[in-house]
């Protein structure tokens, strides 16, 4: 296939996770040369494709064929791709089909290199992301199959194809905090214990709290409050308790324990001390790392190699970033592989009318046809 035809294909095939849509079996299909291994864990399903071509380096283009939901306002089928002004809309363009694309065909007409080639697709990675990469990995390390170095297809770049490079992801941890009270009437607020009015003071010491400065590739580690719930719905009686919803997005510099150490210290001693005569707060706390933030060494070959094969293709020299969400990313880093990701523009991933420029697709690759020739 075309790159071009390889690409609406690709798109016209509904996959929401964690369904497949059977793209993983017509991709094997694709690529006859590679030796094939399934790993299927429930609803889920994994890919894992290599070939040994010599006894050097072992590297893997890693990515996700799964898309969100493609939700309201789309001014056309999301899953019947459109050209239009070089750009071409549907769900998945820019996260992450273009990259799934780029990975098939910079991998589909080597033939020669000096180490293992290897590919690794999963249907669960904008899911629960328990079932997919992270189950792959833990066999190919139980058979010696881990790769040293893995380029993930991310969408990356901000404003410019071949802008930025992501070679670091922050952590993410999650927080519940219940404040108990005294329910009673508002009539009689000295006989009761009104959640609201005690957290009123401590809001301002939560909201946007920086846990660390950051650096010049972390932002800095911020507690962001996501939902407060209270009350009964009516206006004369007050709560007994109060739930407060937060997430931490972490560099490596701020752990999950920094987090608890400040969250009970502000609803402990500094309370009272901002608050004297009162009685000490009562709250449960519950905090969770859904990911853990890591970073490549900046003086990793892939990166320089990477970094080399954008400049000699866009023309731009990309910046090294850690920022946005979590990815997949980040299970490879746990089992100690080198990690970077490069993708097409990330501004239209997750809404309506998503749209990748068919010139960021061919773009994208050359650069992985140039990086294979660089290792």
């Amino acid at each position: 296939m075309e790159d071009k035809e390889l690409f609406l294909a690709l798109l016209n095939t509904p996959s929401i996770t964690p369904d497949d849509g059977g793209l993983l079996t017509f991709i094997e299909d694709y690529l006859p040369d590679f030796t094939a291994k399934r790993v299927d864990v429930g609803n889920v399903k994994n890919l894992f494709l290599y070939k040994k071509f010599g006894e050097g380096v072992h590297l893997c283009f890693a990515g996700h064929v799964d898309v969100v939901p493609p939700g309201e306002g789309w001014e056309s089928d999301p899953f019947e791709p459109i050209e239009k002004e070089g750009f071409v809309y549907a769900r998945g363009a820019q996260d992450m089909k273009s990259g799934i694309c780029a990975i098939l065909q910079a991998c589909k007409k080597i033939t020669r290199f000096n180490g293992t080639l290897s590919i690794l697709l999963t249907s669960d990675e904008e899911g629960e992301a328990k079932n997919g990469t992270a189950k792959v990995l833990e066999i190919l390390n139980q058979e010696r199959l881990l790769p040293d170095f893995a380029v993930i297809a991310e969408p990356t770049c901000e404003k410019s194809f071949g802008d930025t490079i992501k070679i670091g992801r922050r952590g993410s941890i999650n927080g519940i905090l219940e404040l108990i009270g005294e329910q009673g009437h508002v009539a009689y607020p000295q006989n009761v214990k009104n959640p609201i009015h005690q957290i009123a003071t401590i809001l301002p010491k939560l909201a946007e709290h920086a846990f660390d400065e950051g650096n010049n590739v972390f932002a800095p580690s911020r507690l962001v409050i996501t939902d407060i719930k209270a009350g009964n719905g009516i206006t004369n009686v007050t709560p007994k308790t109060l739930k407060l919803m937060f997430n931490v997005r972490n560099s490596p510099s701020t752990k999950i324990e920094n987090v608890e150490r400040y969250i009970r210290s502000t609803f402990g001693l500094l309370y009272l001390v901002n608050n004297p005569g009162k009685e000490q707060l009562k709250f449960n706390l519950e905090l969770k790392e859904s990911a853990k933030p890591f970073l490549t060494d900046k003086s990793s070959i892939v990166i320089a190699h990477l970094s080399r094969s954008i400049e000699e293709v866009t023309g731009l020299v990309p910046e090294l970033s850690a920022g946005g969400g979590t990815s997949d990313a980040r299970f490879f880093a746990d089992f100690g592989v080198n990690v970077v990701e490069f993708g097409v523009l990330h501004d239209t991933i997750h809404s309506a009318n998503e749209r990748c420029h068919l010139s960021h697709l061919y773009g994208l690759i050359s650069v992985f046809r140039t990086l294979i020739e660089k290792f």
